[in-house]
């Protein structure tokens, strides 16, 4: 995944790029809008991470040129400012997501991969991992010859792992999509559709494995030899 930064303030977007950088993302970096503008005609990046307050063109003005510019990549305003009036105006003028500082990485990142994912998902057949085909319209898990059908749930937290393969993905994060703010789950309703799903890799003798990030998630990783 590639990310561009747009970012005036010095610490926060070395803070910023670092987060990405360990990630394992392609990142570019740049302090004013005007910047942004060329950077993005000039690259193909996956989401930007834009702040509002910014030298030369702010973070609204560089979103309603991109659309205008028909650039449709998605773009996760950062900002300072908490008044709903310019959250409707940032989502207004474009852009896809919104955040608030100070915000916590692991947020930020759950939002990033939301992002993308909602860019390419309905032109995707499959999602492949190692050994691991994910088929998106039949609902099944493949390794070559040998296939499982998923339940609803399974197949939703599957395919969150697969979209962030070796990244992980929080509980809450899985929880919100997979059931929902209001459905009231908790954590060890995930704990069993993840136990459920290991099963099933075991059956299909897989090379993949689903890892335990203790307090935080879940990441789809190679087994363990």
């Amino acid at each position: 995944m590639r990310i561009l930064i747009v970012e005036d303030e010095i610490r926060l977007s070395e803070a910023l790029k670092q987060i990405m950088l360990e990630q394992k993302y392609a990142v570019d970096v740049v302090h004013d809008g005007a910047d942004a503008l060329d950077y993005v005609q000039g690259a193909e990046y996956d989401v930007i991470l834009l702040d509002v307050m910014l030298p030369k063109l702010d973070g609204f003005q560089v979103v309603r040129q991109l659309r205008e510019l028909k650039i449709d990549v998605p773009v996760l305003l950062l900002t300072a400012k908490d008044e709903i009036s310019d959250k409707v105006a940032g989502l207004d003028c474009g852009a896809d997501d919104y955040m608030t500082k100070p915000f916590s990485p692991e947020e930020l990142l759950a939002r990033i991969r939301a992002l993308s994912r909602r860019q390419g998902e309905v032109l995707l057949e499959e999602m492949t991992f190692l050994d691991l085909s994910l088929c998106l319209s039949a609902n099944t898990l493949r390794r070559g010859e040998k296939s499982v059908h998923l339940g609803f749930k399974e197949f939703e937290v599957m395919k969150l792992l697969m979209a962030a393969p070796r990244i992980i993905v929080p509980k809450e994060e899985l929880i919100t999509k997979v059931w929902g703010t209001e459905s009231g789950a908790e954590d060890n309703n995930v704990e069993a559709y993840i136990s459920f799903l290991r099963k099933k890799l075991q059956y299909l003798d897989s090379n993949a494995a689903i890892g335990t990030i203790r307090k935080v998630g879940y990441r789809l990783e190679e087994a363990a030899l």
